[in-house]
């Protein structure tokens, strides 16, 4: 059902959730989807978006829009290109570019939820992808939040699948990422320890901050490059994690107070404007926006899981993170590009 519907809360209603109303309002709607319907702007009470959590006074106008009931979840292939790094018989390495979802999830339509996904792109690709992951997750040992590019495995078979989901377990996969952090972090390299839960509040959202229910996470970073830009100060640095928690980096980033650039979810603003040139005259001023978290999969080394032989694979940066890289830069305070190779090639301290 997709058309629009407009309620009226009851007086008996009053002190009700937002939420919890349409629940019961709507007709087989569950409340994770009233959930999501609200957060997408689907719901309007009064003509005004509110928040599930919104205490109703009865005798408001509630009206929703958007497809209250939506279609199960499915992979099928697609025909979409896909740049392998590595294959093999048994496994290969594919480099994601962000805005790819992994697998079916949310979205606001049906092509939202299950098109476009990396794995209908493995299905069209590959002739036999692991089963253990279930019907929605064919070839899936882990996964690259959305906005996330770079690198990521695919099993090729269950022998192979269950040998990397140990080597994970394990930490026995070494997983290395560049990501670009709102101002100065404190220290050359540095380990971040702090456990990681789902927010209670926002359910989108994972935290350091609640310790029912987190899960040990652990994270080292070491700054590859301090900019101080005419747009305020970031680092540039290089992020191996020992754990595969939720949007890991990304919590551990924001809960240090240095959140990853263009990782709104998480505090980093989502347009950075230019300091002012003058005190004294106002001028337009320069702004910059990404459209994606500067986070990027750029390495990883592990032994394969049937040959032994050791695997080690590299992602350069992709186009739009060089280009905004380089828009933050002044000119006469840009290095040599092949310094940047040489520092983003230095090894991480160990545990």
């Amino acid at each position: 059902m997709s058309e629009t519907q407009t309620l009226l809360v009851p007086v008996e209603a009053a002190g009700w959730r937002l939420d919890q109303f349409l629940t019961g309002a709507l007709d087989g709607v569950s409340r994770s989807r009233v959930q999501s319907l609200v957060e997408q702007g689907e719901v309007l009470v009064e003509g005004k978006r509110e928040k599930a959590s919104l205490k109703l006074r009865g005798g408001e106008s509630v009206v929703v829009t958007g497809q209250q009931q939506v279609t199960p979840l499915e992979a099928h292939a697609e025909d979409i290109p896909l740049e392998i790094v590595y294959e093999d018989a048994d496994l290969a390495v594919v480099n994601k570019p962000a805005g790819m979802m992994v697998h079916a999830g949310s979205g606001a339509t049906d092509e939202a939820r299950s098109g476009g996904t990396l794995v209908n792109a493995l299905l069209h690709r590959f002739t036999s992808l692991s089963t253990i992951g279930g019907e929605l997750r064919p070839g899936i040992v882990h996964r690259l939040d959305k906005e996330t590019s770079g690198l990521i495995v695919i099993a090729k078979n269950d022998k192979t699948h269950e040998a990397l989901a140990e080597m994970f377990a394990d930490r026995r996969m070494t997983k290395t990422y560049i990501a670009l952090v709102q101002g100065k972090l404190p220290e050359d390299f540095a380990t971040i320890q702090a456990p990681i839960s789902r927010d209670s509040v926002r359910r989108t959202r994972m935290t350091t901050r609640r310790l029912d229910g987190a899960r040990h996470a652990v994270s080292h970073y070491r700054v590859v490059e301090r900019l101080e830009t005419r747009f305020g100060p970031f680092t540039l640095a290089r992020v191996r994690i020992e754990t595969g928690r939720t949007h890991q980096i990304r919590v551990h980033m924001a809960s240090i107070s240095h959140p990853v650039v263009g990782d709104t979810l998480y505090g980093a603003p989502a347009r950075i404007i230019a300091l002012p040139l003058s005190t004294t005259r106002k001028a337009a001023r320069e702004v910059l926006e990404l459209d994606r978290n500067f986070l990027h999969s750029s390495e990883l080394e592990f032994s394969h899981p049937i040959s032994g032989k050791m695997v080690q694979l590299q992602s350069p940066l992709p186009p739009e993170l060089k280009v905004f890289l380089e828009q933050l830069r002044d000119p006469i305070q840009n290095p040599a590009a092949n310094a940047i190779s040489e520092r983003l090639s230095e090894e991480l301290p160990e545990d």
